[in-house]
């Protein structure tokens, strides 16, 4: 009886072992990540009034929290009650990579990471995402940063074959984006299909990030709403799910 009892025992323990791994991590369908970075919260809502239609979602990247005005703090509230992402992009939106080489990583987690995490958790933010401000990333921050968030974000800065992008999901918490700002040197119409084309022929995520969406580029950190409704149309045509950063902590690769 007893070692009867033992070997039930033991494959219940097995059995709900794997059961509670796939319920932390699920396979995915091809899609794609759109990331915005700093406090652009007008023009984010303007073109959110835009892309409604597609029930497009994104994920909202925000740094200098108390900087925000009451009416834009509304705003976001807005696109986080309907159902986009608020992350993180730092208090100050200093390069964490210059910052630490010069004072070091806990006082860059104590004036950058600590306060922009209580004041957003104070003005009823749900934040477990970040992205870093320029991009720049070291092993020695994500490391420390790793405890803090779910998915940590940089920029990929290389240009290569899309199947060689660093800008794909790859079941790790860190992760790249392409950005499809007009101003960035590797940017274009043609490139990003490429891109999106690669993901859905490959059953991959995308990750893309952008600033300030315009009707009209004015400047450097912009994007063409224009472009952002041709990614929209070609997800819906193609069937590409709109995923959140957030989102990728739960998946598992499927390369």
């Amino acid at each position: 009886m007893k070692p009867t009892l033992f070997k039930t025992l033991l494959i219940l323990s097995v059995l709900t072992l794997f059961s509670c791994q796939d319920k932390k991590t699920k396979p995915y369908k091809a899609g794609v990540v759109i990331s915005f970075d700093d406090a652009y919260v007008d023009e984010w809502i303007e073109a959110d009034k835009v892309l409604k239609k597609y029930d497009w979602k994104a994920t909202f990247c925000v740094c200098r929290i108390d900087s925000i005005g009451a009416p834009q703090l509304q705003k976001l509230h807005l696109l986080q009650d309907e159902g986009h992402e608020i992350a993180g992009h730092g208090y100050h939106h200093y390069n964490a990579v210059k910052f630490v080489a010069k004072y070091g990583i806990d006082a860059y987690i104590k004036q950058e990471i600590d306060p922009m995490m209580a004041s957003m958790k104070k003005k009823g933010f749900n934040v477990s995402s970040f992205a870093y401000p320029y991009g720049e990333r070291s092993d020695a921050l994500d490391k420390a940063l790793a405890p803090k968030f779910k998915v940590i974000r940089g920029r990929d800065f290389e240009d290569k074959k899309p199947e060689k992008e660093g800008c794909y999901f790859r079941n790790s918490k860190f992760m790249y984006a392409f950005d499809i700002d007009n101003s960035h040197i590797h940017f274009s119409i043609p490139y990003l299909l490429e891109l999106l084309d690669n993901a859905q022929k490959n059953n991959k995520i995308l990750i893309l990030c952008s600033h300030k969406p315009v009707k009209n580029v004015t400047g450097n950190y912009q994007t063409k709403i224009e472009t952002l409704e041709f990614l929209c149309k070609y997800m819906k045509l193609n069937n590409l799910k709109f995923y959140k950063l957030s989102d990728l902590d739960s998946l598992e690769s499927n390369n």
